[in-house]
Formats: C-alpha cells, sequence, structure tokens
C-alpha cells in the first residue's frame, strides 16, 4: 500500500507478484491492489503489504518488532508494518519464517 493518492507502479506489481509465489506453500496467500501498492492476506487476514515504490513491509508487534528495530527497517508510516530487510528479501527460507510470524500476528488481531 502506498499513500492515499499514490499510483500503482510495476514495481509494486512485480513485488507483490514474486512475493506471494514465494509463500505458496505457508497459506491461503491473496493480494489485492490497495492506495497504490497492494495488501497481501492469509486466509484473509492482512499481514503485508507493497508500498507503491515496491518496498515488502511485514506485520508487526511486541513478539518480532525486535528484529525489525535491529536490522534498521523502517516502519510504514503509522501502521504497524515494517519494510522487509534485504538479507531476509534475499533467503527464502527466512523469508517464509518471518512472513509466518506476521501472518500469526494478523489472524489473532482479527479475533
Amino acid at each position: 500500500m502506498g499513500q492515499k493518492g499514490a499510483k500503482l507502479t510495476q514495481k509494486a506489481t512485480e513485488t507483490c507478484q514474486l512475493f506471494v509465489k514465494e509463500l505458496a506453500n505457508v497459506g491461503e496467500i491473496t493480494s489485492r491492489k490497495m492506495f497504490g501498492g497492494y495488501g497481501i492476506f492469509e486466509s484473509g487476514a492482512m499481514f503485508a503489504l507493497v508500498n507503491s515504490d515496491g518496498a515488502l513491509h511485514l506485520k508487526a508487534n511486541d513478539s518480532n518488532i525486535g528484529r525489525f528495530e535491529e536490522a534498521g527497517s523502517v516502519r510504514h508510516g503509522k501502521m504497524p508494518y515494517y519494510e522487509v530487510p534485504v538479507k531476509v528479501l534475499n533467503d527464502q527460507t527466512l523469508l517464509c519464517e518471518w512472513a509466518k510470524v506476521s501472518i500469526e500476528i494478523a489472524h489473532s488481531d482479527k479475533k
């Protein structure tokens, strides 16, 4: 998701498609265009977003925020989503691990 009024970019679309493909074995992963970017969902719970610049962000709370802060990740505005570090993006196993934690957070927030 980008800022309200932002235009959807090819980079955002490519990042979203790649991320959804890489997480295909994690659960029922879907995406939806939102504010120039994408919201990414697992079984209806939003756990990630791609901003209009094509940066991937995962949902965070007290259980995982430390790993984002240690990596120097940037928070997406006032939302509880943090940019995924490059080292995580480049390691599919690590990316799936981080995503699974964000999925759990998203589902617990829906309850």
